[in-house]
């Protein structure tokens, strides 16, 4: 049995890019350089904001594609992925009626005990 070749396109697995930085921190860094153009009156401001975004997003895209939305995804999760944020989890415990409620913590008191000791 001959084997299934899938060919794989170059052009569909690269970053979209304008002049080499990730598309939306070019439009980020031309936006920005337009802003301090029109709110300082000043052209050079505005061209060395460009330039220095445009240079920063150029860094950022040769160093990984995804970062901005690695960066943009991660505030949503810090406290989820970090295990040094570690809090105990109180819930509640029902018993047979509903104003019958216990508070407890989770790890008990003793096992916080047993680890330090």
């Amino acid at each position: 049995m001959e084997r299934r070749r899938n060919p794989v396109f170059r052009a569909l697995n690269t970053p979209l890019t304008l002049l080499g930085a990730e598309r939306k921190l070019f439009f980020l860094a031309l936006v920005m350089g337009a802003a301090v153009f029109n709110l300082l009156h000043t052209l050079l401001g505005g061209m060395l904001m460009f330039g220095f975004l445009y240079w920063f997003a150029r860094w950022a895209t040769k160093t990984d594609p995804e970062i901005l939305r690695l960066l943009l995804n991660s505030s949503k999760a810090r406290v989820q992925y970090d295990p040094m944020k570690f809090s105990p989890l109180k819930f509640s415990l029902m018993r047979s009626a509903p104003d019958e409620f216990s508070t407890s913590e989770f790890p008990p008191a003793s096992a916080k005990e047993a680890r330090h000791v």
